[in-house]
């Protein structure tokens, strides 16, 4: 479904420019992809890191807009290594985010 603003519903893109209030992710990816991915993920910032890795940034409106980034993810077959959620501080400057790597078989998980 499209929104008035030309989004779809699951649109990574904060309601409105700067909300404090829209959490920051941080999904980091095996392999790198260059920064063209970027339009593939809602306009999210796509860095390849020198460890191997590429770090896809930015503010995601909700949780179905997240579950709808990491399915993206999974579409073009790239490894989840690790995500990581914050707050912007009150100046809106993106903060350092930790990194927490994703388990292979979390707790509790079955096959």
């Amino acid at each position: 479904m499209t929104t008035e603003d030309g989004t779809n519903e699951h649109s990574t893109r904060p309601a409105s420019t700067g909300d404090p209030s829209v959490p920051l992710y941080e999904l980091r990816v095996g392999g790198h992809l260059s920064p063209r991915w970027a339009a593939w993920f809602d306009g999210l910032d796509v860095t390849a890191d020198d460890d191997g890795t590429t770090v896809i940034r930015g503010s995601v409106v909700d949780q179905a807009a997240l579950h709808g980034l990491i399915q993206k993810v999974r579409d073009i077959g790239i490894p989840l290594v690790s995500l990581s959620q914050s707050l912007p501080d009150a100046a809106g400057d993106l903060p350092a985010l930790p990194n927490h790597p994703i388990p292979d078989n979390p707790a509790g998980a079955t096959p």
